[in-house]
């Protein structure tokens, strides 16, 4: 299989890298040399110097013949272009990265109809939509949903006195509809069994039915959390103006700082009821003190410099802000803010490449969510009739140890399985597999070509 990525920015080359790492044949195209370069040194890919929207650089057979092509460039029309230019050119399936918000909404069912765009990902809306649902629930590090909202996942930190730390997971009785799937500890993902336990510090996952993770996830809240009213934003970007909106909505106070007076007066223009925007210095310790960061819930750190986010974390933390949330570009920091404090970290690139995993692996894959800076994934998988686990017991199959089967769909109804639970063609599979894993795992529940052709 082969995918051209056009677009050799953070985005193409973190999708890039991920799917070289499976073995899939990566084309990636930018007109800018000094773009290349990093792809060229870092990832075992091969790089095209040219301009993907000239009909003429299609014609390279190295591009024509791909099975895939994704458009990341800077320019969202150039991305449409590309696309269109694509498909007539023979190429069977198309992603588009689509950043302006007017050709989202229904404007991008018309693009998907009219443009034949298979997949438009718009990495800022995805990145708000994902601090929204972490806010919402106020002990996550990280919520996500399966199988149409009936399986749900759930990250939270084992702090000190937790009930369930230093528990044999044999001995752990956990709500029913919960799973303990997975644990980040050390830079290691585990994958639990019977004998581990959970330990202060560890980030823990568990998956099971929204309902019994909503109860359950308040095991997990700190002692006099509050609910959420006051939330402060720094940086007015395009995350930020989605995540304010959806909170402004909801009757949540909200304050934006931003030092850039155009970006400032477009958030204003947003807001309603006491929620403001300040053109201020989100780094101004006493502009922050003066706003009231110690009486936040929640402080959101949203500009477009990694450094200035983390060192804007720490100063709310040290100036007493409760929790703190913090956007990064560059996936390796996120382990390393972590440690430092901050409560949530959160990478658009990596939940944009899970999108676009999720498509390329559509052989049976419908849905890919990359933790922990890609040490592992949640991927729902749909068995397939003849597929090694079609109509087997769990417990007569010999699966990979470096995977867990967490959750099962079967007829709109979800279920926790057990070494009893005999897997049937067509049920939603939602598994844990650790990194490099993928691919051997899911052949165990499809039968087809895995991949999108």
């Amino acid at each position: 299989m082969r995918v051209v990525i056009v677009g050799a920015g953070k985005l193409g080359y973190t999708i890039a890298e991920l799917l070289s790492n499976e073995q899939i044949e990566v084309v990636v195209v930018d007109k800018d040399e000094a773009q290349l370069t990093a792809v060229k040194e870092n990832l075992d890919v091969m790089t095209i110097n040219k301009n993907a929207a000239n009909p003429i650089t299609l014609d390279d057979p190295d591009i024509n013949g791909a099975d895939v092509l994704i458009a990341v460039a800077s320019s969202d029309e150039v991305n449409m272009v590309t696309c269109i230019l694509a498909k007539n050119h023979g190429i069977k399936h198309t992603i588009a990265r689509i950043r302006d918000m007017q050709f989202m909404g229904e404007a991008g069912e018309y693009m998907k109809k009219n443009f034949d765009i298979d997949l438009i990902i718009n990495p800022e809306v995805i990145a708000a939509n994902e601090i929204y649902r972490i806010l919402m629930t106020p002990a996550a590090l990280n919520v996500d949903d399966f199988a149409g909202g009936k399986i749900r996942l759930f990250e939270a930190k084992v702090r000190k006195h937790s009930k369930f730390a230093n528990i044999p997971f044999k001995e752990l009785k956990l709500p029913e509809g919960v799973l303990a799937g997975l644990i980040h500890r050390d830079h290691r993902m585990i994958i639990p069994h019977g004998n581990d336990s959970l330990q202060i510090h560890d980030n823990a996952y568990f998956i099971g039915f929204p309902e019994a993770i909503e109860k359950f996830s308040t095991n997990f809240v700190q002692q006099n959390t509050r609910p959420l009213e006051r939330v402060m934003i720094i940086g007015a970007g395009r995350i930020a103006r989605s995540l304010a909106v959806r909170l402004n909505e909801l009757g949540i106070s909200v304050k934006v700082i931003e030092k850039d007076r155009e970006r400032c007066e477009q958030m204003a223009e947003l807001l309603s009821g006491d929620s403001l925007a300040i053109h201020g210095d989100g780094t101004n310790v006493g502009l922050l003190t003066e706003e009231g960061i110690a009486s936040a819930d929640v402080i959101v750190c949203l500009t477009e410099d990694d450094r200035l986010n983390l060192m804007m974390g720490l100063l709310s933390k040290h100036l007493g802000a409760k929790k703190t949330v913090v956007r990064v570009y560059r996936t390796e920091y996120m382990e390393l803010i972590e440690k430092v404090g901050v409560d949530v970290v959160i990478s658009a690139r990596l939940l944009s490449a899970s999108e676009v995993l999720a498509f390329v692996r559509r052989g049976g894959v419908t849905r890919v969510s990359i933790l922990e800076g890609a040490k592992a994934e949640a991927v729902e998988v749909i068995v397939q009739k003849g597929a090694k686990v079609a109509e087997k017991k769990l417990m007569e199959v010999d699966l990979p140890k470096s995977c867990l089967v967490c959750a099962c769909v079967r007829k709109n109804r979800a279920l926790i399985p057990n070494g009893n639970t005999i897997l049937l063609p067509g049920d939603k599979i939602i598994l844990f597999c650790l990194r490099g894993s993928v691919k051997e795992v899911v052949s165990w529940f499809t039968k087809e070509k895995r991949f999108v052709v």
